[in-house]
């Protein structure tokens, strides 16, 4: 505990006399400080205990002296008699009463460096206190990190340490662990506060009150790879401070860790994908991954969109079903290999082009790996998830990027720019698979005038229309004009 002014009024060698502010006498004392000028407020930096003498103070300027160190935080005023003064002046005893500075009567046999020591000697001891109980539960934050559930046990003995509760989050400001468990209810109360300290990016910190709670929140790691929030009833003192630096720190290392091993584990999946789609047999060398592939048959996946495929690799196995579900990266895209009862997962990757094949096996993995990339590319305006069997009935045109075939169409049908009663006539006539007169009733024209309308439009494309591979693509371009934008 802090050393208080009450603590040294305590201290019965120096004979101090309590003489006004009793009730603030549970100041701490930061240190002692003497002087006998008018205004020592500018050598002051908050929290000293001031002795005097008075040599210079006059009744009228004691209201002067005590509103200057209460304005610079002063913890309290000695005044020592006997020397300038007989006894301390009435005026002053008056202004810091009514200032609530406490002021002590320090008497003549009582030097002032008896004081200075004897606060000298407690912060001393105190600033001791701190180290070793900050050493001491460094060192039991240590241990517990090296334990085999490292982060969780380092977590509970913060929160043991500290008489707190403790979250620790994920980059994504989601729950990893928490201490005790029912602490993670928190999160729904913190959720604005996490957000602000994830937007400043980087190494971070704050302190708030959440209800009758104090809070400290901290990044961990300059890429903040995740966030460390601890809360209890009152304020942390500085050795708390400490102990949660020293966690962060910990957790931080730990989470790099982690980080890495994910990474090293994300490598190996891709290159054994790869090996997997040569044919190559990898079960035997597959270790503990090979609990992940999913049992046969299984369905390739593929997933398009992602702006950090680490970040959606990370995230994806992080929330990844407790059926086996194996991914790994594979050129820009993310692959999976997903058990057939898992595939409603798929529906929480918003923001993703999903492709899904039919069912595969290991030995039809390439196979299984083309028709999810169709089926993604298929997925472009904004499908959840599109299946490789759906897509037959999504018509050819779905196939064809979208820029593609925009610029086929306008290619094909360049020549009837500008000559709308042609294309319509065209349009018209390749709907009634080029019988005259149903075409002809359909635009309200006589036979003739439809005939020579597509002679014309022969003689403008310099193509038959008699050849059904230059009718096919017509037909296309004009479908591809007619169809909604994305």
């Amino acid at each position: 505990m802090p050393f208080t002014l009450r603590d040294l009024v305590a201290d019965t060698g120096l004979g101090l006399g309590v003489r006004a502010g009793e009730r603030a006498l549970d100041r701490p004392i930061a240190w002692v400080h003497t002087s006998e000028l008018a205004d020592p407020a500018p050598f002051l930096e908050g929290g000293e205990l001031l002795l005097t003498t008075g040599l210079t103070l006059r009744a009228e300027d004691c209201g002067g002296l005590v509103d200057r160190l209460t304005s610079v935080g002063a913890a309290g005023l000695g005044f020592g008699v006997g020397l300038s003064h007989r006894a301390v002046p009435a005026e002053l005893v008056a202004a810091a009463e009514s200032a609530g500075l406490p002021l002590l009567e320090v008497p003549r046999p009582t030097p002032f460096i008896a004081i200075s020591k004897a606060v000298s000697h407690a912060v001393a001891a105190e600033e001791y206190a701190i180290l070793r109980r900050t050493s001491r539960a460094q060192h039991e934050l240590a241990q517990a990190a090296g334990t085999t559930n490292g982060i969780n046990a380092l977590v509970r003995k913060l929160a043991r340490l500290l008489d707190a509760w403790v979250l620790l989050l994920d980059s994504g400001g989601r729950l990893l662990h928490s201490a005790p468990v029912g602490a993670g209810a928190r999160l729904g109360e913190l959720v604005s506060e996490v957000d602000k300290m994830r937007a400043k990016r980087g190494l971070a910190a704050a302190g708030f009150s959440l209800g009758d709670q104090e809070v400290s929140m901290q990044a961990l790691g300059g890429r903040a790879r995740g966030f460390l929030v601890v809360g209890r009833d009152g304020p942390f003192a500085t050795t708390d401070h400490h102990v949660i630096n020293s966690a962060a720190s910990l957790l931080t290392l730990a989470l790099e860790q982690v980080e890495a091993l994910g990474a090293a584990r994300r490598r190996l999946r891709s290159g054994f994908l790869e090996l997997m789609l040569r044919g190559e047999p990898v079960q035997d060398v597959l270790g503990d991954l090979h609990a992940e592939l999913p049992p046969e048959p299984f369905r390739v996946v593929v997933l398009r969109g992602a702006r950090d495929q680490d970040e959606l690799l990370a995230g994806l196995v992080a929330d990844q079903p407790s059926a086996p579900v194996y991914l790994a990266e594979h050129g820009d895209e993310v692959v999976g290999l997903i058990a057939e009862d898992a595939l409603d997962w798929l529906t929480d990757q918003s923001g993703l082009a999903v492709g899904v094949s039919e069912p595969s096996t290991a030995a039809g993995l390439a196979e299984g790996l083309r028709q999810a990339e169709q089926a993604a590319r298929a997925a472009r305006r904004g499908d959840a998830v599109v299946r490789f069997a759906d897509l037959a009935g999504r018509g050819v045109l779905d196939l064809v990027p979208d820029c593609d075939a925009q610029a086929f169409a306008e290619a094909v049908l360049a020549p009837l720019r500008d000559q709308d009663v042609l294309v319509k006539s065209l349009q018209a006539w390749l709907a009634h698979h080029g019988q005259w007169d149903p075409a002809a009733n359909r635009l309200g024209v006589h036979r003739h005038t439809l005939r020579n309308r597509m002679h014309k439009v022969e003689e403008l494309l310099g193509r038959s229309l008699d050849q059904p591979g230059v009718r096919a693509e017509l037909w296309l371009a004009l479908q591809v004009l007619d169809r909604p934008e994305a």
